[in-house]
């Protein structure tokens, strides 16, 4: 409810004036049916309202409503994603999205298949274990002027590459800490989005492509649905002034930025990713909405947001936002 009166505040929006919700959430983390239904309250049960759900990161949620308004049924949508992770086994949960008949009865947690897939990674000669200390160093020196980040500090390589491992080749600060949050974002359409913002942030370009569930049959060291991904939203790497990528692991950044072709002149991760924050099912939309931050701020003309879900970045989403 909190964030819901922040963001309709930001916008001057009452809650009458949103043509359609879209929420992203996990009824497996929360431990029973439906659980979306609870969130729903938030909104109140009248006016009545056309109101949708994804069993995903609400980045994806943000992509229905985005189709939503492409159509014409509605010139405003309110996007939302929440978890509460402490309320359940996150690591156990994650496990049931992988493969049903080979790697979920095995129980592997999220950590442990994210260090299988930096060992690739180191092995194959991608990066080294100083390149990945140097991705979280920056990000906990850019989260310092974060005050919703989880971790902060100016630690350098060296003193993260003294730490031990927690599961070879990850250290502690290789892996987002994982936290109860919620994230909302206004969507609207022409003549609207210039009523309420004086600089909207345009989608440009938005999609999204998934690659195969089962580890084996991949090369964990490459991305190819973020490639594709970003081919069909149009996204430049060279000409992006920032991008937000959701990166929960250190060495999955660098992936990614391979897989995206982001130059040098893009600012990776100002914020300090979600590699000092990881509000579970609300940390990919989040990435969107600081990206659009920068352009409706006027410090970015170019961005791009990206979220990720499923085991070692197996789906992935990207979204080209632009100022007028």
């Amino acid at each position: 409810m909190p964030v819901f009166q922040e963001v309709l505040a930001a916008t001057g929006l009452a809650k009458q004036d949103i043509d359609f919700w879209c929420s992203g959430s996990s009824d497996y983390l929360a431990g029973r049916a439906f659980s979306f239904v609870n969130a729903v309250d938030a909104i109140g049960a009248y006016p009545p309202v056309a109101e949708s759900h994804v069993e995903m990161d609400a980045a994806w949620a943000l992509y229905e409503a985005y189709v939503k308004l492409l159509t014409g049924e509605a010139r405003t949508a309110l996007v939302y994603g929440f978890g509460k992770s402490s309320a359940g086994q996150l690591r156990r949960v994650l496990a049931l999205q992988l493969d049903p008949y080979l790697h979920a009865p095995l129980w592997p947690d999220s950590v442990s298949i994210a260090a299988l897939q930096a060992r690739a990674g180191l092995d194959a000669g991608r990066y080294t274990e100083r390149d990945m200390a140097r991705v979280a160093a920056r990000s906990r020196t850019a989260a310092l002027s974060n005050p919703k980040a989880q971790v902060s500090g100016s630690d350098t390589a060296d003193d993260l590459l003294a730490a031990p491992y927690v599961a070879d080749p990850l250290r502690a600060h290789d892996c987002a800490p994982v936290g109860d949050g919620a994230a909302a974002v206004v969507l609207a359409a022409g003549d609207e989005a210039r009523r309420l913002r004086a600089r909207p942030a345009w989608i440009t370009g938005f999609a999204h492509n998934v690659d195969s569930p089962a580890l084996g049959v991949r090369d964990l060291t490459t991305v190819p649905s973020a490639t594709a991904a970003a081919a069909a939203a149009g996204l430049r790497g060279g000409d992006l002034d920032a991008v937000e990528l959701h990166a929960p692991f250190s060495h999955q950044e660098l992936l990614l930025a391979a897989a995206l072709g982001l130059g040098d002149r893009a600012s990776v991760n100002p914020s300090g990713g979600v590699l000092c924050g990881n509000p579970m099912f609300s940390a990919g939309l989040s990435r969107i909405g600081l990206a659009a931050k920068l352009v409706m701020s006027g410090r970015a003309d170019r961005v791009a947001g990206h979220a990720t879900s499923g085991p070692a970045l197996q789906q992935n989403l990207v979204c080209v936002m632009e100022g007028s």
